[in-house]
């Protein structure tokens, strides 16, 4: 399997409903981490955020994303466990598959594959990563922009991985 898809599946049998955590984001602060970010563990009421900041020069690109999904529903309406993630027909199923546990797995991925054949790359990359989108979302990003702006620091370009689509999927 791809580094990729072995995150992504350990994100999706991670139970994090809003605002629980279940451990997604020391997951992916120690990958971070380990390629030289510093981590800000940034918690709000019940909520965890992080930010994370590899350099100090501008421009940053910042990557935003959650890690809390909306709860399951009825457990007898799912074909599988919405938090054992299964490979069916080449579609990967599981609660955060598409919003938004595949989308952090792949920013994740693709960051440490950038920073392997590039790293002394000019200006600095982050992430800012919230427990709280799929609920209020009142002690997640914006608290953490909040935080950031009394810092004076400055997110210059973001890509957030939400999905969209004309068509349900699941």
């Amino acid at each position: 399997m791809s580094e990729t898809l072995d995150l992504a599946l350990d994100l999706i049998g991670r139970e994090s409903v809003t605002p629980n955590d279940a451990g997604c984001q020391a997951v992916m602060l120690k990958r971070l981490t380990a390629i030289g970010f510093d981590g800000e563990p940034l918690r709000f009421d019940d909520v965890d955020n992080f930010w994370a900041r590899r350099g100090q020069s501008g421009p940053l690109f910042c990557f935003a994303g959650h890690t809390d999904v909306v709860p399951t529903g009825p457990l007898d309406r799912w074909q599988s466990h919405p938090f054992a993630p299964q490979i069916r027909d080449g579609m990967l199923y599981g609660r955060g598959a598409a919003d938004m546990k595949g989308s952090l797995a792949a920013m994740v991925t693709a960051t440490e594959r950038f920073i392997a054949r590039h790293p002394d790359h000019r200006g600095s990359i982050a992430f800012l990563i919230t427990s709280d989108e799929e609920g209020p979302s009142i002690n997640g990003t914006v608290k953490v922009v909040e935080t950031l702006e009394a810092r004076g620091e400055k997110i210059d370009w973001c890509l957030v991985g939400e999905p969209s689509s004309e068509h349900r999927l699941g």
